[in-house]
């Protein structure tokens, strides 16, 4: 175990990249634990890796007393002269070197295992500190098997797991094949660096277009957001840096080859490239590409936006089962209705019907409390007092009179309604039909 320590060292250190000096203290430990094992639990023994003769020296300390009491760990001054230091005195801690080819079977195994954990437990900390940073990366690995409907990839050095809600569904991998992915997280368990990997990430997205375009990488070209729904349809949103760089161009490429490139690692999955703009009614619109936007109505409280598009564009706009709409909402960050123009003009003329239909209102007054976004006699009878004193151009007296007059008449209504629905349904019975009764007539015979 002892012959040629500083190859071995060397090559270790080299194969595993881990530091020479945790392998000395990994030997240094598992030799003093074994000769524990051999001389016993109580003694004092220290252990030194010395690199000249490429050994692990043990030494055994006593301490130098007038009385020994216990021979483990004591020793006399007599014998500390003869044996140990001449110039010994009472209280010295001595160092007495033991000879370690006296160790059994037994605590050799021991030391053995000793080190083989601690290499491994080195091993998996390195492991850990590298991926650890590279997390939100790409890496790249080989298929190597699969467990319960997870893939375990080779990394080279360790083994990483994409679970199968971070595969996409209609993707398929053999054993063997080279496969790249997006590392979600690195965590330390019990058995090691756990490393999760992902292909449904929009990160994943986002990292493609920083190895595919070079203005990407240095910084002129800033990818502001990304959406996914892995395998049919992803939007990146970019922004220029440069006033001289055009960021979706850049993006694209010569000829699409770019994006291409990117199309291709997702096996097809269609993306939208939008160009970024503070401006967040516009950027909504872009997002919501190829559709066109007639008017955008916004919310700041709900965090929403109502988008108008004309008739035939709404199709274009929801999408596929609703795809283009739910995209752009996570894009943006912002809730997304979208009508037609037929219907927000309908929905625009039941709201005036029934605001106006509030008694003693005036067209003007109905029309103040429309834009402010009231959409019924409902809600104006509902709402706070305040919310309609909120409503620029209608003052104090004409709100209060207005508030009552709407609670009066939503009461009313209401009040009917219950009564319409309370009223017992009317059945009409028909009556029978008359039995019709058949008379034979009887023929007279004349002689």
């Amino acid at each position: 175990m002892q012959q040629d320590l500083n190859r071995v060292i060397e090559q270790v250190s080299k194969e595993k990249g881990i530091d020479k000096a945790i392998l000395i203290s990994a030997l240094e430990n598992a030799m003093i634990s074994a000769a524990k094992r051999t001389f016993g639990h109580q003694r004092k023994i220290e252990a030194q890796f010395n690199p000249e003769i490429g050994e692990v020296e043990l030494f055994e300390a006593k301490t130098v007393v007038e009385s020994v009491a216990d021979s483990a760990i004591e020793v006399t001054l007599s014998e500390a002269k003869d044996t140990l230091d001449p110039d010994a005195e009472i209280g010295d801690e001595l160092l007495c070197k033991l000879d370690s080819s006296m160790f059994g079977r037994i605590a050799a195994q021991a030391a053995k295992q000793n080190i083989v954990q601690r290499v491994r437990d080195a091993e998996r900390e390195i492991i850990y500190n590298e991926f650890k940073g590279r997390e939100g990366q790409l890496v790249n690995g080989i298929v190597q098997r699969f467990e319960r409907r997870n893939i375990i990839v080779n990394l080279g050095r360790t083994d990483a797991i994409l679970p199968e809600k971070e595969q996409v569904p209609r993707e398929r991998y053999r054993q063997g094949d080279r496969i790249r992915a997006y590392i979600v997280s690195v965590e330390i368990t019990s058995r090691g660096p756990q490393i999760v990997l992902s292909r449904t990430h929009p990160g994943m997205l986002t990292q493609l277009f920083a190895q595919e375009v070079p203005e990407i990488y240095e910084g002129i070209v800033e990818v502001k957001g990304a959406a996914r729904e892995p395998g049919g349809r992803a939007k990146i949103a970019v922004v220029s840096n440069d006033s001289d760089v055009d960021p979706v161009g850049a993006c694209v490429g010569m000829k699409g080859t770019r994006v291409q490139s990117v199309v291709q690692e997702l096996r097809g999955e269609k993306i939208d490239i939008v160009h970024w703009i503070p401006d967040q009614a516009e950027y909504v619109c872009r997002a919501l590409a190829p559709a066109k936007v007639s008017k955008i109505i916004i919310d700041d409280d709900e965090h929403s936006m109502e988008v108008i598009v004309p008739d035939d564009q709404l199709s274009l706009a929801i999408g596929k089962k609703g795809q283009n709409v739910r995209l752009a909402s996570r894009l943006t960050g912002w809730r997304i209705d979208v009508r037609s123009e037929a219907e927000a003009e309908e929905e625009t003329r039941r709201a005036r019907m029934s605001i106006g239909a509030i008694p003693g209102i005036n067209d003007f007054a109905a029309e103040l409390l429309y834009q402010a976004g009231f959409k019924s006699a409902e809600e104006v009878a509902d709402s706070e007092l305040e919310e309609i004193l909120d409503v620029e151009g209608v003052s104090k007296e004409k709100a209060e009179s207005l508030h009552k007059s709407a609670k009066e008449y939503v009461a009313e209504k209401r009040r009917r309604e219950e009564e319409e629905k309370a009223k017992p349904v009317e059945q009409t019975v028909e009556p029978a039909p008359e039995a019709v009764v058949s008379e034979s007539a009887e023929g007279t015979t004349e002689d």
